[in-house]
């Protein structure tokens, strides 16, 4: 299956004031709404590309978990934060359960895939690590307050707010821009579902898989938030339910062909 990707160009225009959003829609801007709720419907996954984010963007971001995972785990372990369920700080090896260890009805579908495209199930909880980062403004008052903890700041990182918050504002910038055009390619309010983004306990969730310590053949690791397809680095950007369907924005960064 091939599915298209939805450049967010027309989009930035749009929200510039050069197209509008509200009542008479461009009939380019009207394709690419379209296009974006049919995919969604047909798939439950999207390609996006985002001009406001550049190569540099993401090698920043990347140096710096590339360094932060290579640490020592005695240096990370002070950044943990089981109290608050994992919610915000470091997340080790060994702690995340993979959904298709437990999921019964998935291991079923799995082992129903012809023999060359069965993949292994996991026998044991995930060997990532994970650093949990959270982005966008909080609620004054909440009932959840393990979903809306102050986030943990690493020693010897004196960039670690403002590249965390810059590469985490841009993927929810994303994610709303797609809301938008998905709500008016499936004929609702523009705002529909990015009303319902607001405030909520949005993380930056990225991952590391060591394989000095765990690259035996045999090792499984749980499916990824961040995968290289071809010349393209792609980020899962974020799960939500239209239609009835789990949806999944995939956000690419480098504006590769």
């Amino acid at each position: 299956m091939e599915i298209p990707v939805i450049d967010l160009t027309l989009y930035m225009d749009a929200a510039s004031g050069k197209f509008n959003c509200d009542e008479r829609l461009h009939p380019e801007l009207e394709t690419v709404c379209s296009e974006v709720s049919r995919i969604l419907k047909e798939t439950g996954a999207l390609l996006v590309r985002d001009p406001r984010c550049s190569t540099e963007d993401n090698d920043r971001f990347i140096d710096m978990m590339e360094k932060y995972f290579e640490q020592p785990e005695k240096v990370k372990r002070v950044q943990k934060r089981p109290h608050q369920h994992y919610q915000v700080g470091s997340t080790p090896g060994g702690v995340e359960i993979p959904r298709s260890l437990v999921d019964l009805e998935m291991q079923k579908k799995l082992r129903a895939l012809p023999k060359d495209r069965q993949p292994k199930i996991p026998t044991g909880p995930d060997l990532k690590s994970r650093y949990t980062w959270r982005v966008g403004p909080r609620p004054s008052k909440t009932q959840f307050k393990e979903l809306n903890s102050e986030p943990v700041i690493p020693e010897g990182f004196p960039e670690w707010k403002k590249i965390m918050d810059s590469w985490g504002s841009k993927m929810i910038s994303t994610v709303e821009a797609v809301a938008e055009l998905a709500a008016i390619g499936f004929d609702l309010p523009k705002d529909s579902f990015s009303n319902l983004m607001k405030l909520g306990p949005h993380l930056l969730a990225p991952t590391g898989s060591d394989l000095g310590h765990h690259g035996e053949e045999g090792n499984m690791f749980a499916g990824n938030s961040r995968y290289i397809i071809g010349n393209h680095i792609c980020l899962f950007v974020c799960k939500y339910s239209i239609h009835n369907r789990r949806s999944l924005v995939i956000f690419i960064y480098d504006h590769c062909e």
